[in-house]
């Protein structure tokens, strides 16, 4: 669980009371008057009062250790579950097939943030002749992003998904059920066709195992990418996707 900020703040200022509070004596012998306790009580508000510095310096340590648990278990699940992020045939899968380096992107058709960083996977497509990207459909931001996937799922069988897909991340603004269909119909899918197809258990199957395999490697929101051994939750820069590339390569 993630607690906002003020609350994180809250918590440790609590922690640190009880360290000092467990510091002091409890042997019956040593017990504190009433008075003596008063005065230990001030003592610690007056400390954290005038040293905020020392509550923030243990937060922080506790985040940084926190972030690294974190990575080290993201690490460890995309280990164990490489196969289903790599090789599922049901996935829109571009660049080089026998990649060196393999990008996956958990992506919503509704996200912005997915919509920012796909002129950056396309430059690195063209510049990168290495580099196989991994593109998985997750549908989290409502009933459109749900339909929007099974017409791109069922573009497959019209051999247009890669089409469908990069004419739908180009669609600007919000999109609805009409939207999805007339960019259908613009990369030439037969819109009969998709309305039967879409609708198929198979689809349904193919989304929830992407729900799945996201809720196993604590992913929550898009995008998401996986780079080597590495999860990056988050929208990131050109630059940085480079140097996250370089890295895999060396086996990072």
């Amino acid at each position: 669980m993630t607690f906002p900020p003020l609350r994180r703040f809250a918590i440790g200022a609590v922690l640190l009371f009880a360290m000092l509070a467990l510091a002091v004596p409890a042997r019956a012998d040593d017990a504190l008057t009433p008075a003596q306790k008063n005065a230990v009580d001030q003592a610690i508000h007056d400390y954290l009062v005038n040293h905020p510095e020392v509550v923030l310096e243990s937060l922080k340590a506790g985040q940084q250790k926190s972030d690294m648990q974190a990575a080290a278990q993201a690490q460890q699940m995309i280990a164990v579950k490489r196969k289903e992020l790599l090789e599922n045939k049901d996935d829109l899968v571009q660049g080089n097939p026998k990649g060196d380096v393999t990008l996956v992107e958990f992506f919503d058709y509704r996200c912005p943030y997915c919509k920012q960083i796909e002129p950056s996977l396309d430059a690195l497509l063209k510049e990168d002749p290495k580099l196989r990207i991994v593109y998985k459909e997750f549908p989290v931001l409502g009933e459109p992003s749900t339909y929007a996937t099974r017409v791109a799922f069922a573009a497959r069988k019209q051999n247009k998904y890669a089409d469908f897909h990069r004419a739908m991340m180009a669609t600007k603004g919000d999109i609805t059920d009409d939207i999805v269909l007339k960019v259908a119909a613009s990369v030439g899918l037969n819109l009969d066709k998709i309305k039967t197809d879409m609708g198929s258990a198979e689809i349904d199957t193919l989304i929830n195992a992407n729900y799945a395999l996201a809720e196993t490697l604590n992913i929550d929101g898009t995008p998401a990418l996986v780079i080597g051994n590495t999860m990056i939750p988050g929208a990131i820069d050109l630059d940085t996707l480079r140097k996250d590339i370089a890295t895999a390569r060396k086996g990072g």
